[in-house]
């Protein structure tokens, strides 16, 4: 029997685990942490005949070596055993990796699955969750799944157990279609850089700015990254209002469709999609004539970054050959992302909006000039590098407040007063922000509290999405306990 190593107790990794056993291998999955959740995974894993260590990382001994090696997407790719099997001659792949030839495997020579592979530094997760819930809306088999959703092995899995329960789309839906239509799957930098033979058929590149750049170490390799997944691409859409993007043009990427809010004159090629007096117009083709596909004001979220994500999305769904009325039902019925400027509830007269998902600079500047001004901010967490300039700026001319949280607090507190703005508090735990951010909304008047902390989350939470429940929670509990008095995108 074939043994297999898998790096990383977490979704990813369970499912590539289950997804080995299933296909014969002998199966070891190992994680240098420990915790409750842990052993009782280590337990329910043990019963189905798979070897969990926790507390220690792998070791690779000469005389018993894997045949393969599984990484989750958290685990970087050049620390010292991963360097050490590659050297050795073990193969070493991602957990999506294993996931793409699993379903490749799968489905029928003649007509492969087709694979949307979504990436870029902000962006992808509304765009991957637009472009599923047009797809599905179409009568498509598509689970969104890879940073979002399903893990892609428990895509995969669901196909051998021929039933799958939803996921963000949808909590407790059952489809008990084992055939896929498509895979729409969010895939970060990390993923794609332990991935070799991944080739979606539509590869979408929604923005380029400096993020994670203590794992790539420097721009060049970010974006080498990422092209690497459209590059492997059948079909690309690129946003061409991304500064980076649009420089790169036609010159790196001439055969891709570019998108623009800005209307027909601002398009990179002579195809693409592009804003035009109120509608998402597209041309397939340089000589075909434009069509109107959808009004954009049939998208209940604001904001000039959600017309890029919904170009992107409309883009994509009309490659895949969705009709206009299917698309416009889904966009109308869409109600955005968990954690991405979600409207948690309104406290005598203040909103209270949960942007936990705006882990960098760009995503916190975007996310604090979506809100009604003047808001009071709640951001930090664990820094990251990269150009803060802009976001500063807006703090300045949106924010009436601003708390900080977690480690980056003194640090980012230092560069406040660097740029002569001092209406800032260090308050160390969300459980002290919450109720002085409405303190602070009432004394300043301001509309909103936004929760957007340009940092990652690892210093106080295990992933931004904990972060987000957590200021959830204490928003209702400060509102006494209140439900959302309506529905509100933004």
């Amino acid at each position: 029997m074939p043994r297999a190593s898998v790096i990383g107790l977490g979704k990813s990794g369970v499912a590539a685990a289950r997804l080995l056993k299933l296909e014969g291998w002998e199966v070891e999955l190992s994680d240098c942490n420990t915790s409750e959740t842990f052993l009782q995974q280590q337990q329910e894993l043990a019963a189905e005949q798979i070897t969990v260590k926790l507390g220690q990382s792998l070791e690779l001994n000469g005389a018993n070596l894997p045949q393969l090696i599984v990484v989750s997407p958290g685990v970087p790719w050049d620390i010292p055993v991963l360097v050490k099997a590659r050297q050795l001659g073990v193969e070493t792949i991602g957990e999506i990796e294993l996931a793409w030839r699993n379903l490749r495997r799968r489905s029928q020579p003649q007509a492969s699955l087709p694979w949307v592979g979504i990436t870029g530094t902000n962006g992808k997760t509304t765009t991957t969750a637009l472009i599923a819930a047009i797809f599905q809306t179409a009568g498509l088999d598509a689970p969104a799944c890879g940073n979002i959703g399903y893990a892609a092995c428990e895509v995969a899995l669901s196909q051998r157990a021929g039933s799958r329960e939803q996921g963000a789309g949808g909590a407790g839906e059952k489809f008990d279609n084992p055939s896929l239509d498509w895979v729409i799957a969010e895939i970060s930098s990390y993923q794609i850089e332990s991935s070799v033979s991944l080739a979606p058929r539509i590869g979408v590149w929604t923005t380029f700015t400096p993020d994670h750049l203590s794992r790539h170490q420097t721009l060049d390799n970010y974006y080498n990254i990422k092209a690497k997944l459209l590059r492997q691409s059948e079909l690309q859409v690129f946003n061409g209002d991304d500064a980076y993007l649009s420089k790169l043009g036609l010159s790196y990427w001439p055969n891709a469709y570019w998108t623009s809010v800005k209307g027909k004159d601002f398009l990179i090629s002579e195809k693409g999609f592009y804003i035009e007096n109120g509608w998402v117009v597209e041309k397939l083709t340089a000589t075909s004539a434009p069509e109107p596909i959808v009004k954009v004001s049939t998208l209940q979220m604001v904001g000039e970054h959600n017309q890029q994500n919904l170009l992107m999305a409309v883009a994509t769904a009309r490659l895949a050959g969705i009709n206009y009325d299917a698309i416009a039902r889904a966009i109308s019925e869409f109600p955005g992302v968990a954690h991405r400027l979600e409207y948690i509830c309104t406290w005598e007269g203040i909103d209270f909006i949960n942007d936990s998902k705006a882990t960098n600079y760009d995503a916190a500047e975007v996310g604090l000039a979506s809100v009604n001004s003047p808001a009071i901010l709640i951001a930090g967490g664990e820094a990251k590098p990269g150009d803060d300039t802009a976001w500063l700026a807006k703090i300045h001319s949106l924010a009436a407040a601003v708390l900080l949280i977690g480690s980056a607090a003194p640090a980012f507190a230092q560069r406040l007063q660097e740029v002569g703005y001092y209406s800032y508090e260090i308050v160390e735990t969300m459980e002290r922000a919450v109720p002085r951010a409405a303190e602070l909304a009432k004394q300043y008047q301001a509309p909103v509290v936004l929760l957007s902390p340009a940092c990652a989350s690892f210093d106080q939470y295990p992933n931004f999405e904990v972060r987000g429940e957590h200021f959830r929670q204490l928003c209702l509990t400060w509102a006494g306990g209140c439900k959302p008095a309506r529905v509100k995108s933004l």
